[in-house]
């Protein structure tokens, strides 16, 4: 996750006081951020579901007191957060039972909902039950929301669901995915997001995995990324020097960090350098490292968006023990960093910003976890390989793939 306002916030006191504040050490939370399928099942068929989720059961889900063991493992294992989600995760009739004891276990607690089942009552045990935050995935408005979701009046019940809980004041976020047929509805949405005095808005990329892997001819090219990132900037700039209370993040295309030291160089030029060496802090791309994902039926994956490989699963084997196991070329290459990419991203000169953005795109292309990320919507001069520049492996990253087992030693 990108957090564009954490920038902007830094740079608006940095206006005012004439210093940026020195990076942050490299490095994220003891554990990672785990992201929870906890249930398949959902009450719709989203055109870009990563979990091909549909409303019946699937066996072999993990029980209540498997999933308070895996919990405990978890926290020994200094896991900061739990996102909830699904599927429909409200679907699921023990939600509430493991939210309140993750509570009290002391994580961080957020759910992941389309919100449609949310009523007052609904959203009035939800905010008793202390979630940290609720993200409600919208996907335009109105119509446009309700043909991704395939559902007529999934808006009005989704939009309903965030006034409910924003009455009672629980922390709130929009969650939108760009493809070609949506980012129209960008602009309306950040005014949405404003009117109903929404907390945050966290604008994803589409990634190529699910049905969005089956969607990605539908997604929104290039200079509709870069138009859709000015607009997130621009607005997150605004609400900054305004002193505003609003959080704008993105997801799934860790360019977006290279993008914004464009922004500043075109913008605020003195604080360049100073962001430059922030957003190498930052480290870009966190996927089996800082972010995980547990499936419904216990499987680990290094995020959401890998569900079609397994790195264990959690009744055989405790989620730290697979978690740290580096004999899997996947997790290995992953936790390396710069990681062992090739093409375009090993020649890039902002790399070690970006940590080779999502590996998944690059899986789901050219069968290559390390190919170049096809997602990458930075030219090639900006990314310092003008002309074209070398397609292939350097030596130095040829001999790290070598050594974790990524490729034989002869086979470049």
């Amino acid at each position: 996750m990108f957090r564009i306002s954490q920038f902007m916030h830094e740079l608006a006191r940095a206006e005012a006081t004439g210093s940026y504040p020195l990076p942050a050490r490299r490095g994220g939370p003891p554990g990672p951020v785990v992201i929870w399928n906890l249930i398949r099942r959902c009450n719709l068929t989203c055109k870009h579901c990563y979990a091909f989720s549909a409303d019946h059961d699937y066996p072999g889900e993990l029980s209540t007191e498997q999933v308070f063991g895996v919990m405990d493992d978890l926290k020994s294992f200094q896991v900061p957060a739990l996102i909830l989600s699904g599927g429909e995760p409200l679907l699921r009739p023990d939600i509430f039972e493991i939210a309140e004891r993750a509570k009290a276990m002391k994580f961080y607690v957020g759910l992941s909902t389309n919100g449609t089942l949310i009523d007052e009552a609904l959203a009035e045990r939800i905010h008793g039950t202390g979630f940290d935050y609720v993200g409600i995935s919208l996907d335009g408005i109105g119509a446009t929301h309700d043909k991704f979701r395939r559902l007529q009046g999934a808006f009005d019940r989704s939009l309903g669901a965030v006034r409910h809980l924003q009455k009672l004041g629980t922390k709130v976020g929009l969650r939108f995915t760009m493809t070609e047929l949506n980012a129209h509805d960008l602009p309306p949405l950040l005014q949405l997001m404003q009117d109903e005095g929404v907390d945050k808005f966290y604008f994803s990329h589409l990634n190529y995995a699910g049905r969005g892997n089956i969607h990605r001819g539908q997604d929104a090219r290039h200079l509709a990324t870069r138009r859709a990132l000015d607009l997130l900037y621009d607005t997150a700039w605004a609400d900054a020097q305004a002193g505003g209370r609003h959080e704008y993040v993105t997801g799934n295309n860790d360019a977006d960090g290279v993008y914004l030291l464009q922004w500043v160089q075109q913008h605020l030029p003195r604080w360049h350098d100073a962001v430059q060496e922030r957003l190498v802090a930052w480290g870009g791309n966190s996927s089996g490292v800082n972010v995980a994902n547990i499936d419904n039926l216990g499987d680990v994956h290094p995020d959401t968006m890998w569900w079609h490989y397994g790195l264990g699963n959690v009744k055989a084997r405790p989620f730290s023990a697979i978690w740290q196991d580096t004999s899997d070329p996947l997790m290995a290459g992953l936790k390396i960093h710069p990681r062992p990419v090739t093409g375009r991203c090993a020649c890039c000169r902002h790399l070690a910003i970006c940590n080779g953005n999502t590996r998944v795109r690059a899986q789901q292309v050219t069968g290559d976890a390390w190919a170049e990320d096809p997602g990458c919507y930075l030219t090639d001069e900006e990314i310092g390989v003008a002309g074209g520049g070398p397609r292939v492996t350097t030596t130095a990253f040829s001999a790290r793939r070598r050594v974790i087992g990524l490729v034989p030693a002869d086979s470049e």
